[in-house]
């Protein structure tokens, strides 16, 4: 070999190292395209949603179809595992898809610009989609989905062409160069020069991919003549017919480009990056400030109210209901630790002083329209009543118990001219609705038997949290959450189970679930280590509207124990029990189970939530020292 070939040699691979490069640095800065892209749709959205309402953000009304489309079993299982942050899990999904479908978008823009554009529309398309099928939706709740698409639709086009352009080009600089301004697709240069390979090859699916990028700049004609003319000058230079100037550069032609020039508009990019990404997080700054202060406005609305003393007023909690033991569940559980499963990625913040309530349906003689003032105005009752989560499992926390004020519902039917089906009344199913398109259905003939059903306003001595149902909520001893524990409520109508399915009906879980019989083992801990000798065995058990009877304990499948219940509030509410154990050293397996004043005694086989709730004997495994 002379030295003109080795020469020849070492340039191309030099040449073809520097290619290789620049095509990589292209791969890199379309990934960053396609993330701020995406991140620009999300705040644009997120400063458009404070124009319309929260709820409308594409996250919401994603994240809300999702929650639907799931599954019971598979719902039932993320509560399972990852209860009250279900939703953060969620939306962290959401956004991960997000992202890496930005990050394909943005791969994409490098050789296809319009393509990879448009499917920011497609997501928006999505958005748009299922703001329009949400339960609650309004006409205004496709804008933000609509707006923050188009803003990513054009800022990646925009990041896509700053890859594509050189400084300093014109349109005349040949097929080379046209490759980096983005005319040079159609001749199969543009992926090939810049790998440094030096194949001149023009495939079909070059073709189409030429195709798109001679329409973002010039017609294939000029592209044609481009490339026609840069050959002949290549030839005439004494260049290998066949092989395209610059061999091994980046598709420019070592002829076109000074020295030093960058492939692309390196700067241009840069500079368009960063002015989006400050304009993008500047959108979602203020629009969370909007949308913090439209909640604000709730905020204070809620700090402007005092429900005023019950003219029922709750017994005094008995001396000796709640036996202090340590790691045992308090009798009365805190707002903050009152645990909250509901489908709401965003909570609902509703003003007091604009909420409404209506109330009518088949049956109803006398409809009525309430304010929230108009229910305080009204007779309250204050009442201890635990509440139970039918996604519960045997031993699970969804579980709690508050003192609640409200109004009475079976008063408020009566005066609408309700009559329960046991006594004639055509409608059997009380269906709630909540701000937030909910749907739950009571049983008549239960919400108007006696019990304290209330429209309850106040909790543990304060308004309702935002999260537990601010301004109002339905509360009604003995029944599951999911047939009665309607949360933000807004609507009461009356129907019957024929004619209408609510919302988990639909999605295959039972029309009427009263709460089953349970018991819990609060504390040893599963898995503890408790020292030898007395140990102390304690939990809660539940028969909601029936009573807690008594409570039994076993060892390692031995005789049953009687624990000692704490004193009993009201049949609506849990008890605590007790059961001092002679604990041994090694491994055991302790059980629970419950009876309630009906005669039922807690089945020991397990079934699980779905349709109505789960059955079983807890168990936990400890290891005395």
């Amino acid at each position: 070999m002379d030295d003109d070939e080795n020469d020849t040699t070492a340039s191309g691979g030099i040449a073809g190292s520097s290619g290789r490069a620049v095509a990589a640095q292209r791969i890199l800065f379309g990934l960053i395209s396609g993330v701020l892209a995406g991140f620009a749709a999300l705040a644009v959205a997120e400063l458009a949603s404070a124009a319309i309402r929260p709820e409308s953000s594409p996250l919401a009304v994603v994240g809300g179809s999702v929650i639907d489309a799931t599954p019971p079993a598979l719902k039932d299982y993320a509560v399972r595992h990852f209860g009250t942050n279900d939703k953060f899990v969620l939306e962290l999904g959401i956004l991960v898809i997000l992202a890496l479908f930005a990050l394909g978008l943005g791969v994409l823009s490098v050789r296809l610009r319009r393509t990879a554009s448009a499917g920011v529309l497609l997501f928006g398309v999505i958005g748009v989609a299922a703001a329009a099928t949400r339960p609650d939706s309004r006409p205004t709740d496709v804008v933000p989905s609509l707006v923050g698409a188009l803003a990513g639709t054009a800022l990646l086009y925009v990041l896509a062409g700053r890859l594509r352009t050189a400084p300093g080009r014109g349109r005349g600089a040949g097929a080379g160069a046209g490759a980096d301004a983005g005319t040079g697709d159609g001749a199969g240069t543009d992926a090939e020069a810049d790998a440094g390979t030096g194949v001149a090859a023009r495939t079909g699916a070059d073709a189409a991919v030429g195709a798109e990028a001679e329409a973002d700049a010039r017609t294939g004609a000029e592209a044609d003549t481009s490339a026609r003319t840069d050959t002949d000058a290549n030839t005439a230079a004494g260049a290998k017919p066949g092989v395209p100037a610059g061999i091994g550069s980046d598709g420019a032609g070592e002829g076109r480009r000074p020295a030093g020039r960058p492939a692309f508009d390196r700067r241009g990019f840069l500079v368009a990056a960063g002015a989006a990404a400050a304009a993008s997080a500047g959108a979602e700054v203020l629009g969370r400030a909007l949308n913090d202060r439209t909640a604000g406005q709730a905020a204070a609305s809620r700090s402007r109210v005092r429900i005023p003393a019950p003219t029922s007023r709750a017994a005094a909690v008995p001396r000796g209901a709640d036996l202090k033991v340590p790691g045992l569940s308090p009798f009365t559980t805190p707002n903050s630790a009152f645990y909250r499963v509901d489908t709401a990625l965003v909570v609902p913040r509703v003003d007091a002083s604009s909420w409404r309530l209506r109330l009518h349906g088949t049956g109803v003689h006398h409809p009525l329209e309430l304010g929230y003032q108009d229910l305080l105005d009204r007779e309250l009752i204050e009442r201890d009543i635990t509440l139970t989560c039918v996604s519960n499992q045997v031993g699970g926390p969804y579980v709690g118990n508050a003192r609640w004020i409200g109004v009475p519902l079976a008063g408020l039917l009566k005066e609408a001219g309700v009559r329960p089906p046991s006594r004639g009344g055509p409608a059997d199913q009380l269906v709630a609705r909540s701000v937030d398109g909910m749907t739950i259905g009571s049983p008549v003939d239960t919400v108007m038997d006696g019990r304290d059903a209330m429209l309850a306003v106040g909790m543990n001595g304060e308004p309702l949290p935002f999260e537990h149902g601010f301004p109002v909520r339905m509360v009604v001893p003995g029944l599951y959450g999911f047939v009665s524990a309607c949360k933000w409520l807004t609507d009461l109508e009356l129907t019957t189970f024929d004619a209408y399915d609510p919302y988990w009906v639909k999605r295959g879980w039972s029309k009427q679930a009263p709460i089953k019989t349970e018991s819990r083992i609060d504390t040893p801990k599963p898995f503890g280590s408790p020292k030898a000798g007395r140990v102390p065995v304690a939990g809660v058990a539940w028969a909601q509207h029936r009573g807690v009877d008594h409570v039994e304990v076993r060892v390692d499948g031995g005789a049953w124990q009687r624990a000692r219940l704490a004193a009993e509030d009201s049949t609506d509410t849990w008890r605590q029990w007790l059961w001092e154990w002679d604990a041994t050293s090694g491994e055991h397996t302790l059980e629970v189970r419950a009876a309630d004043r009906t005669g039922e005694t807690q089945p020991e086989h397990r079934v699980g939530t779905i349709p109505n709730g789960a059955t079983g004997w807890h168990s936990v495994v400890v290891n005395v020292a």
